[in-house]
C-alpha cells in the first residue's frame, strides 16, 4: 500500500491506456494476440518549466502544452502497434478494416485537437462569432449574451462528444478511459490492484480533462461578463486574449474540486465535470482493466527505481567528494 497517495494522471489510447508518474510515462496496450506491449518513457525535468508548474493560474496552461506534447507520443504508439495488428486482415475483411481504420484516425484526431491549445482556441472563438452573428441583434443583455455564448459552447461540445462515442473505436477508448479512472480510484484508496479490486470503482473521477473541458466553458461564463465589446471581431479578439485566463482559472477551479471531493456540500461544485464524463467514459470489461493496470504498476516500478538511481547517485557523489 503506497505510505503518500501520489496525484497520478492518465488518459485513454487506442486499445491501451497510460499514466504519467512523477518521472516517467508508460503506455499499455492489448495487441491482437492477447499480449500487452507497453511504451516506457522517462520524463525530461526541466528547472523553469517545474518552477511555472508551481504558480497558481501559470501552471494550468503550462500543464496543457506539456500534456499535450507528451500525449501525442502515447497516441502515436497505440495507433502504430493497432495499424500494425490491422495489416494480416484478409481481403474479405479489407472494406471493414478501411472503415475502422478511418473512424479510428478521426477520433483521435479530434480526442486529440481538445488536448491542445489550438482545440481551446476553436471551442472559444467559434461559439463567441455564432452568438454575435445569431443573436447579438436580438439580445442586449451583456449577461444574457455570454450566458447565450456558454450555452453554444456547451451544445457543441456535448454533440461532438456525442457523435464521436457512437464509432465502435472511440467506444472501446471511452472504456480504457474508464478503466483508467478506476485503477486511480483503487489506487488512491489503497486498494490492492487485482481486476476485481479495481472493477468496484466509477469510472468517475473529479481529476479528469473531461471535468476540466466543461470548467473552461462555465469560467469563461464570468470571466467574460466583466469585459465589454462594440463588434463581433472585438468580441472574438477579447475572448482571445482571455483564453489563457480562463484557462488558468479551470485548472485551479479543478484542482479545487478534487481538494473538497470529500466535503460535504462542496462536492457538488465537480458535479458538472462527473456529468460530462458519462460522455467520455464507458464501463470497460475485465481485459481492458487488466491493461490499465499493467500500465500503472509499471509506471510506479519504474517510478520507484528512478528514485533509488538518483538516490544512489547522490550517495556515490558524497562519497567521492569526501
Amino acid at each position: 500500500m503506497p505510505d503518500k497517495i501520489v496525484p497520478y494522471g492518465g488518459q485513454a489510447v487506442i486499445e491501451g491506456v497510460m499514466f504519467g508518474g512523477r518521472n516517467t510515462q508508460v503506455t499499455a496496450v492489448r495487441r491482437k494476440n492477447g499480449e500487452i506491449e507497453t511504451l516506457e518513457l522517462e520524463k525530461k525535468h526541466i528547472p523553469w518549466v517545474n518552477m511555472l508548474k508551481r504558480i497558481p493560474l501559470i501552471r494550468g496552461i503550462v500543464s496543457l502544452i506539456e500534456a499535450s506534447a507528451s500525449g501525442a507520443k502515447h497516441l502515436q504508439y497505440a495507433t502504430e502497434m493497432y495499424e500494425q495488428d490491422e495489416e494480416g486482415t484478409t481481403i474479405e475483411k479489407a472494406e471493414t478494416k478501411k472503415t475502422g481504420k478511418m473512424e479510428m484516425m478521426i477520433g483521435v484526431a479530434i480526442i486529440g485537437v481538445l488536448s491542445l491549445i489550438a482545440g481551446k482556441v476553436i471551442f472559444t472563438l467559434l461559439p463567441a462569432a455564432l452568438a454575435s452573428w445569431i443573436f447579438d441583434p436580438y439580445v442586449k443583455s451583456m449577461i444574457l449574451q455570454n450566458l447565450i455564448e456558454g450555452g453554444i459552447k456547451t451544445i457543441l461540445l456535448l454533440s461532438y462528444l456525442w457523435a464521436i462515442s457512437r464509432t465502435p473505436i472511440m467506444k472501446r477508448v471511452f472504456q480504457y478511459h474508464g478503466a483508467e479512472h478506476k485503477v486511480i480510484s483503487a489506487y488512491e484508496n489503497s486498494e490492492e490492484l487485482t481486476v476485481r479490486n479495481v472493477q468496484k470503482y466509477s469510472t468517475l473521477h473529479y481529476r479528469c480533462g473531461s471535468s476540466f473541458m466543461i470548467f473552461t466553458v462555465i469560467v469563461g461564463v464570468i470571466v467574460y461578463s466583466f469585459f465589454t465589446y462594440d463588434s463581433v471581431w472585438d468580441r472574438v479578439l477579447t475572448r482571445l486574449l482571455l483564453l489563457p485566463l480562463v484557462i488558468g482559472l479551470s485548472f485551479e477551479v479543478l484542482k479545487l474540486t478534487n481538494s473538497a471531493r470529500n466535503i460535504p456540500v462542496l462536492q457538488y461544485l465537480g458535479y458538472p465535470g462527473l456529468w460530462l464524463q458519462k460522455l467520455t467514459t464507458r464501463e470497460p470489461d475485465d481485459d481492458q482493466v487488466e491493461v490499465a493496470i499493467a500500465a500503472f504498476k509499471r509506471m510506479r516500478e519504474l517510478d520507484e527505481a528512478y528514485v533509488e538511481k538518483k538516490q544512489l547517485s547522490s550517495t556515490v557523489t558524497e562519497s567521492v567528494q569526501t
